[in-house]
């Protein structure tokens, strides 16, 4: 199993479970992948760009008008040397932004511009992840050949016991390394 060669980046939004997709960037690293993070301002409230950067080795991207050294935009530049996108964790809002086609960040632009493989990490709450508008999300996601690695029933960070939990780390490499 090896990576060597491919781009991931790597889509992080503003969910308690961020803290793990630190891990997931981590087994990607060892995987051989080139590793490049998208952190969303919501994200950023649970973990830092530099700790994103010390473990993928790479700058961090948060911000659609950063000046960049070069003459790149990041949002189309991303999006065309992506072999996969993945998003851990996946918010009900993303899911929705990206279900009707918004793109009013980074990370949303970045994905409606790329022709690579988009796998969707869901976490949130149960409810939210019941609502009708979420299952409706989801279902229009999937009908764009968008990739799900499903959320698992256990303890949820607000303490209730339900479907809504990342799906472990090693679930969501082994769907990277399948659609890679």
């Amino acid at each position: 199993m090896s990576l060597k060669g491919k781009n991931i980046i790597v889509g992080i939004t503003g969910s308690i479970a961020a803290y793990k997709a630190c891990d997931a960037v981590r087994a990607l690293v060892k995987l051989g992948a080139n590793v490049e993070c998208i952190l969303t301002k919501n994200g950023a409230e649970f973990i830092t760009a530099l700790t994103l950067q010390t473990l993928s080795k790479n700058k961090v991207h948060a911000c659609m008008f950063e000046t960049p050294k070069e003459w790149e935009i990041d949002h189309i530049s991303l999006a065309k040397k992506a072999d996969v996108i993945a998003v851990v964790p996946a918010t009900a809002d993303i899911i929705a932004r990206l279900a009707v086609g918004r793109a009013d960040d980074l990370l949303s632009c970045a994905i409606l511009a790329s022709k690579a493989k988009i796998i969707i990490c869901p976490a949130m709450n149960s409810n939210m992840l019941r609502h009708k508008a979420t299952k409706k999300n989801i279902e229009t996601l999937k009908s764009y050949g968008y990739k799900f690695v499903n959320s698992q029933e256990g303890e949820l960070a607000c303490g209730d016991k339900g479907d809504g939990r990342l799906a472990p780390v090693d679930e969501i490499i082994k769907v990277i390394l399948k659609e890679a």
